[in-house]
């Protein structure tokens, strides 16, 4: 059962469109560069991360009730602290929770870890959105991990693209790679074993936590943004090793690194000052 992730100013800037891209298994993710609600740490993230986790989340003496039909609604608390079968972005939206329903739970969660589209001739990736690596340190059990490489949208919708700009050019290829399934124990187990220990040291200190819930420590010490940036370079690495196997030459460690990306310039889309394109997606 494929989830993905979306942009809230993109997909479900309406009830229309966000009844379409509900019912397609797409969660609202805000981004920091349009809305306040963004971030790491966003309740879409949460949701994501008990998509991939074992349930069942609601407490023993919570009733569940019927998920609200309507997108308008006042602001909720978490769903799973009070029965509700639903879950609020930003305090005023309201979507139906899928991790609270037992028979959508251990879904697959597809990601686009770069966040944004980038075309590059080199086909040279940015850098990996911290993001992904909440999926694969908090999920319970450890969640399959499988790097695809996609090669050939930016023949068909090329940003430098002129008129009719609108219309996809036909007769281009396209090709989704998939590597093998990654040894999530041996890619990630040591990693998860520091999460482990640090939460623990946290509970223990604070009580316990909802799957998906960190305090202050767990979202910004310093030994968390490690963490953090480690698992996201690893998942990066297996994505290069798919990309690899096409023929590509290695590329520069340093593209893996935001700080390499100051060099695009200021603007956030169109041509870059390194001859990349981006768009936000």
């Amino acid at each position: 059962m494929r989830w993905g992730l979306g942009s809230y100013d993109l997909c479900f800037t309406n009830k229309a469109l966000s009844t379409f891209f509900t019912f397609g298994q797409v969660l609202p993710t805000h981004r920091s560069a349009y809305s306040p609600f963004g971030g790491l740490f966003q309740p879409t993230i949460t949701q994501a991360i008990r998509l991939l986790s074992r349930g069942p989340f609601l407490r023993a003496n919570d009733t569940p009730e019927k998920p609200h039909r309507s997108f308008k609604s006042p602001d909720l608390a978490d769903p799973f602290t009070n029965g509700h079968l639903t879950f609020s972005t930003n305090g005023s939206d309201v979507f139906p929770a899928p991790s609270a329903y037992l028979s959508r739970r251990h879904g697959w969660v597809h990601i686009f870890p770069e966040g944004m589209i980038h075309q590059k001739e080199d086909r040279t990736m940015r850098y990996f959105k911290w993001g992904v690596s909440r999926l694969i340190l908090e999920s319970d059990p450890m969640p399959d991990v499988v790097p695809i490489w996609i090669e050939g949208p930016e023949e068909i919708m090329h940003e430098t693209r002129a008129f009719p700009r609108f219309i996809p050019r036909p007769f281009k290829n396209v090709s989704i790679t998939f590597g093998d399934r990654l040894d999530g124990e041996k890619v990630f187990g040591d990693l998860r074993e520091r999460w482990k220990r640090m939460r623990a040291k946290e509970e223990e200190a604070s009580g316990k936590m909802e799957v998906g819930v960190l305090n202050d420590a767990l979202r910004h010490s310093d030994e968390a943004v490690k963490l953090r940036r480690e698992c996201t370079m690893r998942v990066r690495a297996a994505v290069l090793d798919v990309r690899r196997r096409l023929g590509h030459p290695d590329e520069d460690p340093k593209s893996g690194l935001v700080e390499t990306y100051r060099k695009e310039g200021g603007k956030r889309e169109g041509q870059k000052d390194d001859g990349s394109w981006t768009k936000e997606t």
